[in-house]
């Protein structure tokens, strides 16, 4: 999976920022604001990762256990599927 291309993180003001862009900005209206891991996250998907990759960089990233990660990861994934930022 992979972040859709009608969609890029930009740092505005100090805040990493989710935009929506062609077919995508039509049916979002807002821009989305990330936390570090969560935009850490993001940059890991720029490019085709699995689900279990990224579970594994945000426990070398940062100092937390496979469980926490993974319910992180799932949220994550499920909250940028709902608005249509992932591609599969």
């Amino acid at each position: 999976m992979k972040i859709n291309d009608d969609f890029y993180m930009k740092e505005v003001a100090g805040l990493n920022v989710v935009v929506a862009t062609g077919d995508s900005a039509e049916n979002m209206n807002a821009m989305i604001n990330l936390n570090e891991s969560a935009a850490f996250l993001w940059r890991q998907l720029e490019d085709d990762i699995t689900k279990e990759e990224l579970i594994k960089r945000l426990t070398e990233e940062y100092d937390v256990d496979y469980e926490k990660a993974s319910a992180s990861v799932e949220k994550f994934i499920s909250k940028l599927n709902e608005i249509g930022c992932l591609s599969f």
